[in-house]
């Protein structure tokens, strides 16, 4: 099921498929992992928005991840196949706030991950703006984003509720 990108919809990742390295003693996917599998995601979400590889390699400018919140929600077997999707909450002159979901091929939610990233010049390195080319594509992705409903997920906090 391709997903048109400049509709609006959810970014979807290509397939992730398993590798048996990842695989814990408890016979699932290690919790270290689904960051792997969240970064491959969302490395093909950043790209879409122009902070790929080439971006790093020309520019020196790149993207860091600042803080990350990963809810687990069904565990991943060796067997399956994933894709993440991504949703642009919010950006600044210099952060991206972004939400993304590791579905697998049957449609179940996995895992998601709520991301806070860092417009970085990797001479400093330290954290700069956007470069003012890269803007209209964020400003594109927010206006799009911003009209699907609020993931549940975006904004919790870790805690444990008192009675």
């Amino acid at each position: 099921m391709p997903i048109n990108h400049q509709s609006g919809e959810l970014y979807r990742s290509a397939p992730i498929s398993m590798e048996k390295e990842w695989i814990d003693y408890n016979g699932h996917l290690n919790m270290a992992y689904y960051n792997v599998v969240f970064d491959r995601g969302a490395d093909e979400f950043l790209a879409e928005l122009g902070f790929g590889p080439k971006y790093a390699a020309e520019r020196k400018l790149t993207i860091y991840t600042a803080e990350v919140h990963i809810c687990y929600v069904q565990e991943i077997h060796l067997d399956h196949i994933v894709t993440v999707t991504s949703q642009l909450i919010d950006f600044d002159g210099k952060r991206l706030h972004t939400y993304n979901e590791i579905i697998h091929v049957d449609g179940w939610l996995a895992a998601t991950a709520e991301v806070l990233s860092l417009h970085v010049d990797m001479n400093g390195p330290r954290v700069v703006p956007f470069p003012d080319d890269v803007l209209p594509k964020l400003a594109f992705y927010k206006e799009a984003h911003s009209k699907l409903p609020m993931p549940e997920r975006v904004g919790r906090a870790i805690g444990i509720k008192k009675k």
